[in-house]
């Protein structure tokens, strides 16, 4: 079906001198511009458009490619301003238009926020920087300690920075346990740290407990076979060197160095760490 705000997939009913008209189907018929037509395209293909409104309400179809779909949130940047509202570049030729009443902060030309794409009541589409209005910030049993998930990194806190979680929940990453600096709009992996009582989420960039270790310790003997089994990155290290090469705390390395100890896979010495072989041997008593 055809929805306004969506990508549809819309066959060509005829040919016009400024362009295609497309099957909309309970929309009645929908135009394509000329200059969005792709080369060769006739009569009873088949095109994957991009329906909206243009600047006179009216709906159209065009082949750019929108940053973000009505549902879908975004980091986007602010090309102009008026007395209404902003307007932000979401990758077509009409730019996101932002209401003030839709704004958490007074936006400011240049800059980039995060927004919610939405349809208004009168159908157009609009942006809007207040995602608690949109998006959930309770658990609601959709997420588990410890799962992985995609994250957008949204806005700035007074404890760290609020994430939306798959695009569709609100989290917290707090900022004394970043090991590197994030930036609003910057897409990472992350993980779900806690669920609290009152089903608010915590996050983290990291795997927590057994599962981080296992991880770590996979990558480390990895990272060891690579190295000849030797390697200097030791439990004295610098934590700044630890994450540079397996970007997790200094904590975590040692806990799962000493597990690797402990089970007789390593040798831990003063200023390296040698891989044990099956036989309980390093690289240079074989």
């Amino acid at each position: 079906m055809v929805h306004i705000g969506k990508t549809s997939r819309l066959q060509v009913l005829r040919e016009v001198d400024f362009g295609l008209y497309l099957d909309g189907e309970d929309y009645g018929d929908i135009l394509l511009p000329a200059r969005y037509v792709p080369a060769g395209c006739r009569i009873d293909d088949w095109l994957d458009v991009f329906v909206y409104l243009d600047s006179e309400d009216t709906i159209i179809a065009t082949t750019e490619k929108p940053y973000a779909e009505v549902g879908d949130c975004a980091c986007l940047q602010v090309v102009d301003l008026n007395a209404y509202g902003a307007f932000m570049d979401w990758g077509l030729s009409k730019d996101l238009f932002v209401p003030f009443k839709e704004q958490r902060v007074p936006m400011t030309k240049g800059r980039s926020y995060a927004v919610f794409v939405f349809e208004d009541k009168s159908g157009r589409i609009c942006g809007s920087s207040k995602l608690d209005h949109f998006l959930n910030e309770y658990a609601d049993g959709h997420f588990k300690n410890n799962q992985a998930v995609n994250l957008l990194i949204a806005s700035q806190s007074p404890l760290g920075y609020k994430a939306v979680i798959n695009g569709t929940h609100l989290g917290l990453l707090y900022s004394n346990e970043l090991l590197v600096p994030v930036v609003i709009g910057q897409r990472v992996t992350g993980y779900i740290k806690y669920i609290r009582p009152d089903d608010t989420i915590d996050l983290t960039l990291q795997q927590q407990g057994a599962g981080l270790r296992d991880h770590l310790s996979r990558q480390i003997l990895d990272d060891l076979a690579e190295r000849g089994g030797v390697s200097d990155l030791t439990d004295k290290s610098l934590a700044e060197d630890i994450f540079k090469r397996f970007q997790v705390s200094k904590g975590n390395y040692k806990k799962a160095l000493g597990q690797l100890y402990k089970d007789k896979k390593i040798i831990l010495g003063k200023d390296r760490i040698t891989l044990l072989g099956g036989d309980g041997r390093s690289p240079d008593q074989m």
